[in-house]
């Protein structure tokens, strides 16, 4: 536990991400952002002005100057970045996903064990006001469907949109449901990029409950939601809008000629998700408060997510062998 009232906080990687993180920490009162780090000097400048902070020369030089790193790097950088700095015992904010790997994600949790310091990762709907109503109203569902499709950009194409996308609706998922899962039906199919621009998986826990989850990055619009239904009601909510409807017969206005259901409408405007995870790292770091988005939340969200992977394989591999789809050229 740390006693200092500011923690004091690097970034590494001035990117897309990087730089929201960067502007957050500047203004979060828990933190001091110190410095930030980027192989790409000019890009870190800009960063950096813009945050009102030092730029450190390496790695090495930024976890020398802070108590805590945010990593925002791509997803091959995360093990050798992340296990670097809990070896130098600094506290680690990691984007999603944890790791590459199952095996560099059991090692960085073995390690942030092993240290006493805390290994967040940055799986940013568990801090949506929407994920909080979710939880409050449906205690057990039975189905749930989620779309998460967005216009093509070319961040995020080093990976799969499985784990560029689809990976926060599967972590939300799986906070929800408290069953291991059982199987995962999933398809894919590269359009614009060397790896899949849009899936679809099916996956069945061992509970029963079905959640169908569709995440596309070459789309015409952006569309956030999920839909859950369950003995308690019917949620359904847009985390574009952040609007949630619910209809049970517990709460909201009554809904006549329905036997006696009411629904719920509900909205949040002024809600900082990334503001909110800033807050909560922070207060693990610096008060000993439990760590929302764990190594082992890490872990699951990546283990379900290379379950997607697979069996979009295995999907393809039928449908080359049934001429649906023409096999590829050997190289």
């Amino acid at each position: 536990m740390n006693t200092a009232q500011q923690l004091r906080v690097g970034i590494v990687g001035a990117g897309h991400f990087g730089r929201f993180h960067a502007l957050k920490s500047a203004s979060n009162p828990a933190e001091q952002l110190v410095a930030l780090y980027d192989p790409d000097p000019a890009r870190a400048a800009v960063v950096a002005t813009e945050a009102r902070c030092g730029i450190a020369t390496n790695y090495e030089n930024l976890l020398e100057q802070v108590d805590a790193v945010i990593i925002a790097a791509p997803a091959e950088y995360h093990f050798p970045l992340t296990s670097q700095a809990l070896r130098a015992g600094r506290h680690v904010l990691v984007e999603k996903p944890i790791a590459a790997t199952l095996d560099e994600a059991h090692a960085l949790a073995e390690l942030a064990a092993q240290t006493g310091k805390t290994l967040q990762v940055g799986h940013l709907l568990r801090y949506s006001a929407e994920h909080r109503a979710i939880t409050e109203r449906i205690r057990a569902p039975l189905y749930i469907e989620a779309t998460r499709i967005a216009p093509y950009k070319p961040r995020g194409t080093d990976v799969s949109v499985i784990l560029d996308l689809m990976i926060h609706d599967l972590d939300l998922v799986l906070a929800i449901v408290d069953s291991p899962i059982g199987e995962i039906d999933a398809l894919g199919a590269a359009v614009s990029s060397a790896h899949e621009d849009i899936a679809n998986a099916r996956v069945r826990f061992e509970n029963g409950c079905v959640a169908t989850i569709t995440a596309s990055r070459i789309s015409l619009k952006t569309e956030r939601r999920m839909r859950l239904f369950s003995q308690d009601g019917y949620l359904s909510a847009d985390f574009v809008e952040r609007k949630l409807s619910f209809i049970g017969r517990e709460r909201g206005m009554p809904l006549p000629g329905t036997g006696g259901f009411r629904r719920e409408a509900i909205s949040w405007k002024d809600h900082d998700n990334l503001a909110a995870e800033h807050e909560a790292f922070a207060a693990s770091c610096l008060h000993g408060a439990p760590v929302l988005v764990d190594a082992q939340a890490g872990i699951r969200a990546l283990d379900a997510a290379i379950r997607v992977t697979d069996s979009i394989q295995r999907s393809r591999q039928i449908m080359e062998l049934s001429g649906l789809i023409p096999t590829p050229p050997e190289s």
